[in-house]
């Protein structure tokens, strides 16, 4: 499907110079002297290469459409990380470049993830927006700060590192952002 230069989001994935590329960044740009520009960072599918691109509204981009099914998690072997599809209960094996370094630490058992593919061919999978980690370490209340604005350093079960309000203490369960690893509130479980 054809659309303008200008239409190019965040997560989109296009075919660019006979590859696919997904858009990471987006940025417009309205120099003082000349056309309006989108400023593009777009991350190469295949390879993982970055590519900085410029794209003008009157220009045309191709996006891809992709196949998305649900598959669960089942376990990993090593580098291999196992998942079956939800309806046809079969298994397909992924390597860890392929799901994405920052994304393995969040994966769970039983945890339910869309597996994207283009042509029979499986591009990366997108998990929840949140998932449930217990705080294993946290850093002691330092007396005399403010509540609204300090945040602590601690270490989640999965040895991810984040910041956490002053109230979490270690054991506590809290809900994580997958995209930046954020703190979002106390589980509720």
């Amino acid at each position: 499907m054809k659309i303008n230069g200008n239409a190019i989001r965040p997560g989109m994935v296009i075919e660019h110079q006979g590859r696919l590329w997904r858009a990471v960044k987006i940025q417009h740009t309205q120099p003082g002297k000349g056309g309006a520009y989108l400023q593009v960072e777009l991350k190469d599918l295949q390879s993982n290469t970055k590519l900085n691109e410029r794209f003008r509204s009157s220009e045309t981009v191709d996006r891809v459409s992709l196949e998305q099914r649900e598959y669960q998690y089942l376990y990993t072997d090593g580098e291999t990380f196992t998942f079956m599809d939800n309806e046809t209960y079969e298994q397909i094996e992924l390597s860890a470049d392929m799901i994405g370094e920052d994304q393995v630490p969040y994966l769970q058992e039983s945890m339910n993830v869309e597996i994207e593919s283009h042509e029979e061919t499986t591009i990366g999978i997108a998990l929840p927006q949140t998932v449930i980690c217990e705080v294993v370490e946290a850093d002691a209340v330092v007396k005399g700060q403010t509540a609204s604005s300090s945040y602590k350093p601690a270490v989640l079960d999965n040895g991810v590192r984040t910041l956490v309000p002053p109230h979490i203490a270690a054991g506590t369960r809290i809900v994580v952002n997958t995209e930046d690893g954020s703190y979002v509130e106390r589980a509720k479980d």
